[in-house]
């Protein structure tokens, strides 16, 4: 992968690419083997030689548009010894671009249409640079194919499913690989899968493994033939199954939406010092409309009292951050909404407001069921604000899914 664009480098632009293109280009069987990310301009050429000579395809993404710092196109051919010339279907297909959208064509539009001599060019339905598919043969270093396309992902994705995957596919020529899994885990360390499985699984036969440590969640990534891969994950669930959020990628609102739909629950939320986050988790899983009613942000003592009933009493003699508002915010949400199930938190997320009694990073989680005693639990994430709220609202919902799956 060789990403160009001198804005990926400055940090005004994310760029996102080399983790999609890792998830899509390994649902065909292959692997990122280097991403390199370079400016715009002449770096591009020293890394396009090397990658050339090394790799047996090579995807490069940005510097096809029609600016004077777009030299994509220019390099690539000069790189690989091909002479450029106007593509009479891409300059049709540019000049078609602006005609429905009414709008006249700059005279520096035009290089859009350059195409080194015998490539293919890859249709653009979603913008004005056409994508380039320099075959193996083409090339004169050596015996890699060359797929250039463009940067923005609007363009770039669709171009790469409907262009890149059949070309890719034909030159690979795999058609079975070894299959994968992916288990996500909450509520344990990347080091206790070190110290308590890694001997065991270093010690299957074929088997291929690795961790991803985020925010509250671990995942184990496991790839091999198919009893590998089986031995693999009955080892992990053996030490860590209670721990298991999913074992097929899903995360864990997601996994949360679908038992809420599965026994037909509604869920409701009280926040303080999450924000809303829990909730927003939520809601950006498909579905859960139907099983997700109302999100309280009661961030202010005086909202908790309005909206929720928690006792003023409890709020000065306890504090905000306590167990019995934990409680009674969950109980609010509860009767208020009328769900069948309420998580609620309170905490602090610091940099301030701390005590020797309630350090930065206390929140307590509270849990009302209807027909159910309501429940509490006080966790200590001591992060950074944000990371705070990330590990807090993974805590919350953690909850949620244990209760549901009992």
């Amino acid at each position: 992968m060789l990403n160009t664009g001198t804005e990926l480098l400055l940090g005004n632009t994310l760029n996102t690419h080399g983790a999609w293109f890792g998830r899509e280009l390994f649902k065909l069987g292959l692997r990122i083997t280097r991403q390199t990310t370079v400016p715009d301009g002449d770096a591009i050429r020293e890394a396009l030689e090397e990658s050339v000579s090394r790799a047996d395809a090579v995807i490069v993404t940005g510097g096809l548009g029609p600016t004077s710092d777009d030299l994509t196109r220019e390099i690539t051919a000069e790189v690989l010894g091909i002479e450029l010339i106007t593509d009479e279907a891409a300059l049709r297909s540019l000049e078609a671009f602006f005609a429905v959208r009414g709008l006249k064509m700059a005279p520096s539009n035009l290089k859009q249409a350059l195409v080194p001599v015998g490539a293919d060019v890859l249709p653009n339905p979603n913008g004005t640079a056409p994508g380039v598919y320099v075959p193996p043969r083409l090339n004169g270093r050596a015996n890699c194919a060359v797929f250039l396309l463009p940067g923005p992902p609007r363009e770039l994705y669709p171009m790469f499913h409907d262009e890149v995957v059949p070309k890719l596919k034909a030159l690979s020529g795999i058609e079975s690989f070894p299959p994968a899994l992916e288990l996500k885990f909450t509520g344990v360390g990347e080091s206790d899968f070190h110290q308590q499985i890694d001997a065991q699984l270093a010690a299957v036969p074929g088997l291929e493994y690795g961790y991803c440590a985020h925010v509250g969640e671990v995942d184990l990534r496991l790839i091999g033939e198919e009893d590998a891969v089986r031995s693999g994950r009955q080892i992990a669930l053996d030490a860590f199954a209670s721990k298991l959020v999913s074992d097929d990628g899903s995360s864990l609102e997601r996994v949360v939406v679908r038992l809420l739909t599965e026994r037909n629950i509604k869920l409701a939320t009280a926040e303080s010092c999450t924000g809303g986050l829990i909730a927003n988790r939520i809601t950006n899983v498909p579905g859960s409309s139907a099983v997700f009613t109302h999100g309280f942000v009661t961030y202010a003592n005086e909202a908790k009292v309005d909206l929720l009933g928690v006792s003023e009493t409890d709020l000065e003699q306890h504090g905000a951050v306590s167990e019995p508002v934990a409680r009674q915010m969950a109980e609010g949400a509860l009767r208020v909404s009328g769900a069948d199930i309420a998580v609620s938190i309170t905490g602090i997320a610091g940099p301030s407001g701390g005590s020797e009694e309630k350090p930065v990073g206390t929140a307590w989680i509270g849990l009302a069921m209807k027909d159910r005693p309501t429940l509490a639990i006080k966790v200590y994430h001591p992060r950074k604000r944000k990371d705070f709220k990330q590990a807090a609202s993974q805590s919350a919902l953690d909850w949620v899914r244990r209760r549901l799956a009992e």
